[in-house]
């Protein structure tokens, strides 16, 4: 039997923490569904890159193992209503001498167990746990807040690094844009037909668009390696980054209802939630501050054995059974001053609470704001880079006829890359201000 008990103590140690859970404390389950993926081989589209982030980030894997910690101080809130079982031996050797006699020595060994068991408190074990359970609530809240705080992280890095490949492309396409003209330019200056002062206009502007196109690579680079880094890679990792094929649903909300938008982030936010939570703690542990001025009632047993392995002596075995009252009468006012300051506490939450519902509809206000703003920028570009394409086409066939001069097609090509450029920016402003309007409400 008592090797039987032995065994079943070494596998109970030798099982990981999780494993053992009799009092289901643990629910929260680590991010799933890493993708499977080369990283420096395979094209990553956003959510791969999302998955990769989420998998990795080790900030993240902290916020997590708090959430661990704070379920397995849940489990001990609730073995308070189970009883507690105390064994105790003693074993020593113990001998004395007679003046004039002989010697004589004992080896007396005693045992016990005891046992207690909470039977009632006015309801300040129902409020500890009470407490700890939202605490777990707000910290797996916060773990989520921190989850879509990745996620927006990692959103725009990736659109940073679209609009810097686009910049490029357009980059490319200017000088592409100053070359033609330049040679245009220079061929009408061997020709005889303009100044010396056309040919190095237009031979400078089509220089300044290459080192325009050597600048657009570095910023290309420098965005692959923020978005390298924040997926836990080394900056210098080649990532394949997939290109969306963005249309309509990238640049559209689902409502355009600002009351609507308000409600949603109030019922979607993880922070405000988190604090929420923090306000029922807070009443709760106003609760067992009350319930500590009042008596508690606990069942206790008790067994014992005694023995001097002696065959002389007789062992001595006792046993007891019953109530005890405990009623704190006096503590020095400690009791009183912890239950004011558990008062103050439950009051300074629930103005927390009003406070960050306040935020989070000023921040849904500001994003919807920028939203908008947005939006209508990028419809205006688009009208200005048509315009733009058409009047560079006029110019250059004007200047190709000789009915125009250098300086009003450079001007023209100019104002074309800008429009460009314009555009480029305008569109992935619109998708990041979508991406932290959604962010604000709770969505990503």
């Amino acid at each position: 039997m008592k090797r039987n008990l032995l065994l079943a103590l070494l596998i109970c140690m030798a099982l990981p923490a999780t494993a053992f859970d009799p009092l289901r404390a643990y629910r929260v389950q680590p991010p799933k569904g890493c993708v499977d993926k080369d990283v420096t081989k395979d094209e990553l589209a956003l959510p791969d890159l999302i998955q990769i982030g989420v998998c990795t980030n080790p900030s993240l894997s902290a916020q997590y193992m708090g959430v661990k910690s704070t379920e397995a101080t849940l489990g001990t809130a609730r073995s308070e209503y189970l009883p507690t079982i105390v064994l105790t031996g003693n074993a020593n050797i113990a001998g004395e001498r007679v003046e004039h006699g002989s010697y004589t020595q004992a080896e007396p060994y005693s045992g016990k167990v005891q046992a207690s068991w909470l039977l009632f408190d006015f309801g300040g074990r129902s409020a500890r746990a009470t407490a700890t359970r939202e605490y777990l609530q707000a910290a797996d809240f916060n773990y989520n807040a921190y989850l879509q705080k990745l996620v927006l992280s990692v959103q725009t890095a990736y659109l940073n690094l679209m609009a810097a490949k686009e910049s490029l492309t357009s980059a490319k396409a200017t000088a592409e844009t100053y070359k033609q003209s330049y040679n245009e330019a220079q061929k009408r200056y061997k020709l005889g037909m303009v100044s010396l002062s056309d040919n190095l206009q237009a031979k400078t502007q089509y220089e300044q668009a290459l080192l325009a196109v050597v600048q657009a690579e570095n910023n290309v680079q420098q965005f692959l390696g923020a978005l390298a880094v924040l997926i836990n890679l080394t900056p210098n990792t080649q990532l394949k980054v997939g290109q969306p094929n963005f249309d309509k649903q990238y640049t559209q909300i689902e409502t355009d209802d600002i009351h609507k938008l308000f409600e949603e982030a109030l019922a979607n936010r993880p922070e405000f939630h988190a604090q929420q939570s923090a306000e029922r703690a807070a009443k709760a542990n106003l609760k067992n501050a009350k319930a500590k001025m009042l008596p508690s009632i606990s069942a206790v047993a008790a067994a014992s054995y005694n023995d001097n392995w002696k065959h002389s002596a007789l062992y001595k075995t006792d046993n007891s059974a019953g109530l005890t009252l405990s009623w704190p009468i006096f503590t020095g006012f400690a009791d009183s001053y912890a239950k004011q300051s558990a008062s103050y506490a439950y009051e300074q939450e629930q103005q927390n609470t009003r406070n960050i519902q306040l935020q989070i509809q000023n921040e849904v206000w500001s994003s919807y704001q920028h939203y908008k703003t947005a939006l209508r920028s990028y419809e205006i570009s688009q009208t200005v880079l048509e315009s733009a394409e058409e009047n560079e086409r006029v110019a250059f066939r004007y200047y190709k006829v000789g009915k125009g001069d250098i300086l009003n097609l450079l001007t023209a090509v100019a104002q074309l890359a800008d429009a460009r450029q314009t555009k480029i920016t305008a569109f992935y402003n619109l998708l990041l201000s979508k991406a932290n309007l959604y962010r604000s409400i709770g969505k990503y």
